[in-house]
C-alpha cells in the first residue's frame, strides 16, 4: 500500500496527464475538488473534452441551475460552463479525454 495526501495534488486533481498523478493517462483526468460557500470558476469550454462532475456534499450553480448532493452534471465538449458554490461544497469530476490545453475562457 502506498498513501498520499489530497492537499498534495494540484486543485484536486489526482489522475491524468500532468504532474503530480497518482496515475498518468491521457485516456481521462479525476479531481476531488474542495470549495468553500462564494467560490466560483470562470466561464469556460473543453474543446475535446467531456466532464462530469458529481456533487458530493453541498450545492452549487451551474449556468444558472443549482445542482445538491448525488447530482451528477454532465457538459459536453464545446459548451460553455460558468461553476459557483452556494455552500461549501466537495465534487468530483472525470474527465475525457485528458488534453493539456483545452481549458477556454472568456
Amino acid at each position: 500500500m502506498e498513501l498520499n495526501k489530497l492537499n498534495d495534488f494540484v486543485k484536486g486533481w489526482i489522475i491524468g496527464n500532468f504532474d503530480p498523478s497518482l496515475f498518468k493517462t491521457d485516456m481521462f483526468e479525476i479531481s476531488i475538488k474542495r470549495y468553500k460557500a462564494g467560490d466560483s470558476e470562470n466561464s469556460h469550454y473543453h474543446a475535446l473534452a467531456t466532464e462530469w462532475t458529481a456533487v458530493v456534499s453541498g450545492s452549487v450553480i451551474m449556468n444558472g441551475v443549482t445542482y445538491t448532493e448525488d447530482d451528477i452534471i454532465t457538459v459536453d465538449k464545446g459548451e460553455w460552463v460558468r461553476f459557483e458554490c452556494v455552500t461549501d461544497a466537495v465534487t468530483v469530476v472525470v474527465k475525457i479525454p485528458c488534453v493539456k490545453n483545452d481549458k477556454y475562457t472568456e
